[in-house]
């Protein structure tokens, strides 16, 4: 079982790097899902996500229970609302978002996340946040602003449903990353992983039949959700759940945010989109203010993010 960092050795296990990284594969998610998008509904590509992953992971998953029985209510919890909120549900709110109303509406309010993620934070881990961390949060989420939009002082918010869904989503996600960190004290990545698509699974099955989705795809979209599943999926999800063990979720919410840089970088490369100034702009800025944030927690004493432990420790 693993169990948490001593403190004063928080600086030496800090993994800001490996969240961001997992996040950068994150980013790899429109390049896979966008042919998807073309031929088959959202729930049903999001439903064969959880099918193929919870697949692969099915001979760990007995571990998995066994580990999460040790747990108490909290983590047994936890691991519910991972799967079934932030694994399945927020996805489809993102979705419905999208489908209901203008598309700029969901990319504006998703920018909340890190918000909702510290507040939680403070909330369910007692993680204490110093007055640096503003130091590198404020760039990084105006980075991450400036990339989203073309033109980011023209941003009109719309209809209330919409960023009702939207403000869900969000919440959901930043739970997400607040209930990772408390599971992985206690549960291996590996187990936390199995949970997630195992249970998010009969959840994103029930968005199928709510939404009135079919489950049935064709052979030619098989390699296309293969990738889809292991690479943003299961791989993306095991750095992330490994790194989370030593991060804490406050710096970890920041660290995300190279999900959007990666997406923006393969649109270019790949997908021959185009970037404002400000895009590029922004891209810069959400690139130094993770790798700065990363460099000063691992290699600095005064961190800027206190963890419970290192609270309750006095430092």
């Amino acid at each position: 079982m693993t169990t948490l960092p001593e403190p004063g050795r928080t600086t030496r296990t800090d993994r800001t790097w490996l969240v961001a990284i997992a996040a950068a594969l994150w980013g790899t998610d429109g390049l896979l899902r966008l042919p998807l998008a073309e031929d088959l509904p959202a729930a049903s590509v999001v439903f064969w996500e959880h099918l193929i992953v919870a697949t692969l992971l099915l001979p760990f998953l007995p571990s998995a229970l066994r580990a999460l029985a040790r747990c108490g209510p909290r983590e047994w919890v936890s691991v519910l609302l991972i799967g079934g909120g932030s694994s399945a549900l927020a996805t489809a709110l993102f979705t419905a978002a999208f489908q209901t109303g203008d598309p700029v509406t969901p990319l504006v309010l998703q920018k909340l996340q890190p918000l909702f993620a510290m507040l939680a934070a403070f909330v369910v881990l007692g993680e204490r946040l110093r007055s640096g961390y503003l130091v590198f949060a404020v760039p990084a989420v105006t980075g991450a602003w400036l990339l989203a939009f073309e033109n980011p002082f023209d941003i009109q918010v719309a209809a209330l449903r919409t960023a009702l869904l939207a403000l869900g989503a969000a919440a959901l996600w930043a739970g997400g990353t607040v209930l990772g960190r408390l599971v992985s004290t206690k549960l291996r990545p590996r187990e936390v992983t199995a949970l997630r698509f195992s249970i998010g699974l009969p959840v994103a099955a029930a968005i199928v039949v709510a939404q009135d989705s079919p489950f049935a795809v064709g052979w030619d979209n098989a390699v296309g959700l293969v990738l889809l599943a292991v690479v943003p999926g299961l791989l993306a999800l095991s750095l992330y759940y490994v790194g989370m063990q030593a991060t804490p979720a406050a710096r970890a919410t920041l660290a995300e945010l190279s999900f959007p840089a990666t997406a923006a970088i393969i649109s270019v490369t790949v997908l021959d989109s185009t970037l404002s100034a400000t895009q590029w702009l922004g891209l810069a800025v959400v690139v130094c203010s993770i790798t700065a944030l990363g460099w000063h927690e691992r290699s600095r004493s005064d961190t800027v993010v206190v963890a419970k432990e290192q609270v309750k420790a006095g430092t």
